[in-house]
């Protein structure tokens, strides 16, 4: 019983907690609302693919000294599986885990491009913590410390429904191994740890009678030694006991689970976050895999002839045109642009490139945060810097960016826009329509924590030496902020899936192919197909040629129409909610005095965008790292080259968002005029 609900029951109607409340049923809609608000009664904790997994790459500074990687997941507590492959080094696949466990003693390593037993010795060792794991250099190793060398590390926690890992001893007979996944396995990847042994690997599209091996790029094979041609069930797998690879007498064995589609997390406790499955490429062109959710990490296989194992994960490059590679059964280095592509709901395959007509196996994980966030610093983090015209980075932003949106503040070159999803060699500009660029140098990376920026000589962005600089730095995250890359079918209207987990209620479109302008929709404009140009000052317009209604929009889809659906064009959209204490998109009626605008927030906007809708005005932009204080501050246009303005004072800070001043001109608080704004805290 719950002293907020008396009784135990859910009203009808959503009523804010108090200590009386009638009897009756919520909708969903009003159960993950009180969720997100913590007002919600029953259920969680609610589980989230962050807590349970995580790409995090790393460059040692200097050879064989330790560090420790904070990637949010409690390997300490909750134990797991850590994969480590180094990206530009011929160096071997080494996989370490709680349960065997890895100390100075005995590392325990495993090579997944190799039948060596386990290693207890000559390999840096790793600890888990309960916010990731420490790496210690051990005498004669350096595998993970070499200084130079980026690696790539890849966490799996145990967690029902996602992953899980076994260890046992072989009898040599046919028999069951217990398991605690919670759900029917989707894969089961097995090494004998005692002495040199394959890899040999149970997918559920293969079925019990067949495996194929992760240390090879051999084909699928059949084989009833393997799983004794029984499926495995959510409580245990099946052995055969003739092969030693996985049931010798007296050997030693760890295997690794991999749960598919089998639910558990999410606010709803319903969302998959892990799939194991199968596609067959056609005679040519893409090829599309549906998974429900965007996905952040792909390991796949061709079976029906000799190929590498493939991984791509986003971290390192896996956009909206290709993929970034490594190779579970080599050592190469990483190799650039392989064709394969994410969506907003899966990923989709290039027949030519990866063979015509071939049948392949998958594990696919989630793209996240699945949680909605609570603090502005968690997803967004304005930076003022000044150019430097050689690789410099920019750091401690606490999170991964995934879009960087800036200007130059001393000359007059205008806006950028680059983000993960497009790749970090594509590049927008907000003051004009142009097609997208793609030129290499500029910037280099997103990072853990913040952006690497390059020295192109021709292209001169973000990094000239001696200019200033505002960056915007944006994380996708449920009820913030998502974006979403489509190719246009030339319908008259199309229908785009996000993972906002909300109704959009800012769009911003642009077509990447041509020079088309940046097409703006608010949820304002309803009922009139309304839409405003980021590179220009023009009022709102009306066309039915470039947004449906706003009102159409949904918290799954939003629809564009024929101007943004250009046939085989690509195009970019990129989606902004109120999020509570984190964002606010609105809209105010200007006074010609000054106003309040109250975001919800507690300790003032650090991210002001105003843009005036009922007549011609600049997009404003302001932020707290270049200063929203009482007296002046600086604000650049996203529609102009012109340099920071600053010499104003049109904005003050207030705790609850911020506040139009007297002096601010017609194009932010004119009389009677309509604006809208994006704040975020």
């Amino acid at each position: 019983m719950s002293a907020k609900y008396p009784g135990g029951f859910i009203t009808k109607n959503y009523v804010p907690p108090t200590p009386a409340a009638a009897p009756g049923i919520w909708t969903l809609d009003q159960q993950l609302q009180a969720q997100k608000t913590g007002t919600w009664p029953f259920g969680g904790p609610f589980n989230y693919i962050e807590d349970v997994f995580s790409t995090y790459l790393y460059k040692p500074a200097a050879d064989f000294t330790g560090y420790s990687i904070n990637n949010g997941i409690d390997l300490a507590g909750e134990g797991g599986m850590t994969w480590f492959k180094a990206r530009n080094a011929a160096q071997n696949n080494i996989v370490y885990d709680t349960v065997r466990g890895s100390t100075s003693g005995s590392p325990n390593a495993l090579i997944t491009n190799g039948t060596q037993a386990q290693q207890t010795a000559f390999f840096d060792y790793v600890t888990p913590t309960s916010t990731g794991f420490d790496v210690s250099f051990l005498s004669g190793g350096g595998q993970l410390t070499n200084g130079g060398i980026n690696y790539a590390s890849w966490t799996f926690r145990k967690q029902p429904k996602f992953f899980d890992i076994v260890t046992y001893t072989g009898n040599s007979t046919n028999r069951t191994i217990a398991h605690n996944l919670g759900s029917v396995p989707g894969t089961i990847i097995i090494k004998r740890t005692d002495i040199a042994a394959g890899w040999p690997v149970y997918h559920r599209s293969l079925g019990a009678t067949k495996y194929i091996i992760l240390n090879t790029a051999n084909a699928s094979g059949t084989y009833s030694g393997y799983w004794n041609d029984t499926e495995p069930t959510d409580s245990v797998f099946s052995l055969g006991g003739i092969s030693g690879e996985v049931n010798a007498t007296g050997g030693t064995y760890v295997a690794y689970l991999f749960a598919h589609d089998a639910g558990g997390f999410g606010e709803s406790g319903e969302e998959n976050v892990v799939s194991c499955g199968s596609f067959s490429t056609a005679a040519s062109g893409y090829v599309s895999v549906d998974l429900g959710y965007e996905p952040q990490f792909v390991l796949w296989k061709k079976t029906s002839a000799t190929q590498n194992w493939n991984m791509a994960d986003n971290m390192r490059g896996f956009t909206s045109s290709s993929a970034n590679l490594l190779y579970p059964n080599l050592t190469l280095y990483e190799t650039e642009g392989a064709l394969i592509r994410t969506t907003a709901t899966g990923f989709e395959i290039d027949s030519a490139y990866w063979g015509a007509s071939s049948d392949f196996i998958y594990i696919a994980i989630r793209r996240g945060p699945m949680k909605v966030p609570t603090l502005g610093t968690s997803v967004f983090a304005p930076i003022a810097r000044t150019g430097t015209g050689t690789v410099s980075s920019t750091t401690g932003l606490s999170f991964p960016p995934d879009m960087l949106l800036g200007a130059c503040r001393s000359d007059a070159s205008g806006g950028f826009l680059y983000d993960k999803l497009r790749g970090v060699d594509a590049y927008l500009t907000t003051n004009n329509d142009g097609a997208e660029y793609i030129a290499s140098g500029e910037v280099n990376s997103f990072n853990m924590d913040g952006i690497t920026f390059g020295t192109n000589p021709t292209i001169q962005v973000t990094n000239v030496s001696a200019r200033t600089y505002a960056n915007w730095n944006f994380r996708r995250a449920p009820g913030f902020f998502d974006e979403v890359c489509y190719t246009g079918t030339d319908f008259g209207t199309m229908t785009h899936t996000h993972n906002l987990g909300v109704t959009p209620q800012l769009i911003i479109v642009k077509n990447r192919s041509a020079a088309v302008a940046w097409a703006v929709q608010h949820e304002s404009f309803t009922g009139d197909n309304g839409y405003l140009v980021l590179n220009t000052t023009a009022a709102k317009s009306t066309a039915a040629s470039w947004f449906a209604y706003a009102e159409q929009n949904t918290d799954t889809t939003f629809k564009t129409r024929s101007s943004l659906n250009t046939l085989n064009q690509n195009h970019v959209a990129y989606l902004f909610a109120s999020c509570p204490g984190v964002s606010k998109v609105g809209s105010y009626t200007g006074n010609g005095s000054s106003q309040t605008i109250d975001c919800g927030f507690t300790a003032g906007a650090r991210f002001v965008m105003i843009k005036r809708t009922n007549s011609a005005g600049d997009w404003y932009v302001w932020d707290s790292a270049r200063g929203i204080v009482a007296g002046n501050d600086p604000h650049l246009l996203l529609n102009s080259t012109a340099a920071e303005v600053t010499g104003t004072d049109y904005i003050d800070p207030v705790s609850s968002g911020f506040e139009i001043s007297s002096t601010a001109p017609a194009a932010i608080n004119a009389s009677g005029g309509s604006f809208i704004f994006l704040a975020i805290a």
